[in-house]
């Protein structure tokens, strides 16, 4: 389909999702394939590639909750926002604070 304003270089730009898109596409992402549910999203980064989203979900929920056990998952997306792959990053208490 040709582009509306004529440009017909602007298509390809079309299919191109915003960061908060691809951030989106990144949580339903996880949530579909670990069935757990996403809190968050700690990074968004371009690789010179591909996009990297990382997502953080509850793994394990406990009594306290700063007990429950997270997790961040890596999410790799194309401009488009098509998974190229996945993988469980980290694990660690709630209430643990990140070293560094």
């Amino acid at each position: 389909m040709a582009d509306p304003t004529g440009n017909d270089e602007g298509e390809s730009q079309d299919e191109r999702l915003s960061a908060r898109d691809l951030t989106l596409a990144a949580r339903q992402t996880v949530e579909e394939l670990t069935g757990f549910r996403a809190e968050s999203v700690s990074a968004f980064q371009w690789d010179g590639e591909t996009w990297l989203v990382s997502v953080e979900v509850c793994e394990l929920e406990r009594i306290p909750n700063t007990t429950d056990v997270i997790a961040t998952y890596v999410v790799q997306l194309d401009d488009r926002g098509g998974l190229l792959g996945y993988k469980r990053d980290r694990r660690y208490p709630r209430g643990q604070a990140e070293e560094g």
